[in-house]
């Protein structure tokens, strides 16, 4: 069924998909996790909290959809593997990725994650890299599976010198430099991924949604969740995105990210010293893991 359902002709609608969302017990991700639930594709509810899991579980299931909650700290290496390994003994295949969970720029104070990395790098960025490599056989075991990367407007180069900020740190900086990482992963995955049948592209939903993340840096909500969620889906589920990839969207439009992003030295750069923080690889020969 699956194979008749993604090779037909009605595009690459949600129907029967299994979709793996992050942060999706809160704010825009728990949005996209209901209207894509609704539309009938199996959810698979990431977040920390388990009872605003099982709520978004419940909440699912009542609008006559399909989900399972599964908890993880993206903050730690060991719990994003642990997530792997959850989402592997759950199914077969993943139609859609979605990294959507990330921290934002309140706090002054520099903080770091369970692996000693500054904790907006590894949890906006890192965690989703190697969730991401992790999950890469099933994403391909699927047919045109698509990999969304939520990422910002708000985008800061890259200092490699420096990419833990250790010096000169503020909450916006390590916020947008986190953000411009994912796009500059984006774009390098889509290259490393090219005749797999398996898409990745990046967005900025809107700006200043209504979600907790805004409401702790004390600014008013200057757009809607139900906005983002739909810039979202459609990165998602579009028949006018089939086959494209590498790509980076403002809300529903194409658009451009900073320059870092289409320089090649940078994306390779990038992707050496992240092989390294996760682990993945112990000398820069393998670096073409996937």
């Amino acid at each position: 069924m699956r194979s008749e359902q993604q090779t037909g002709g009605s595009g690459h609608g949600p129907e029967d998909k299994t979709i793996l969302i992050t942060g999706s017990t809160d704010g825009v991700g728990r949005v996209v996790a209901l209207r894509l639930g609704a539309a009938g594709a199996r959810i698979l509810v990431h977040g920390r909290d388990a009872a605003r899991g099982k709520a978004a579980v419940a909440e699912i299931e009542a609008a006559g959809g399909k989900a399972e909650f599964f908890a993880a700290d993206l903050a730690s290496l060991a719990e994003v593997r642990r997530l792997a390994d959850a989402v592997r003994a759950r199914t077969d295949r993943l139609d859609i990725l979605i990294n959507n969970a990330g921290i934002g720029t309140a706090g002054a104070k520099r903080q770091i994650s369970a692996d000693g990395y500054e904790l907006r790098f590894a949890v906006n960025y890192l965690a989703g890299f190697l969730l991401t490599s992790e999950l890469l056989p099933l994403l391909k075991a699927s047919v045109r599976a698509r990999i969304v990367n939520v990422a910002s407007a708000g985008q800061q180069a890259i200092d490699f010198s420096d990419v833990m900020l250790t010096h000169g740190y503020s909450g916006v900086r390590a916020y947008c430099q986190s953000k411009l990482a994912q796009i500059l992963f984006t774009v390098d995955l889509a290259e490393q991924l090219k005749g797999t049948g398996v898409t990745v592209n990046a967005l900025h939903p809107a700006s200043y949604m209504n979600t907790t993340m805004v409401r702790q840096i004390g600014v008013t909500p200057w757009s809607s969740v139900e906005t983002g969620a739909e810039a979202i889906v459609n990165l998602a589920t579009s028949s006018a995105l089939e086959g494209r990839s590498g790509l980076y969207f403002d809300g529903l439009h194409e658009s451009r990210a900073d320059a870092q992003a289409y320089d090649a030295g940078a994306r390779q750069q990038l992707r050496s010293l992240c092989l390294d923080l996760v682990g993945l690889v112990s000398s820069r020969s393998k670096e073409q893991h996937s």
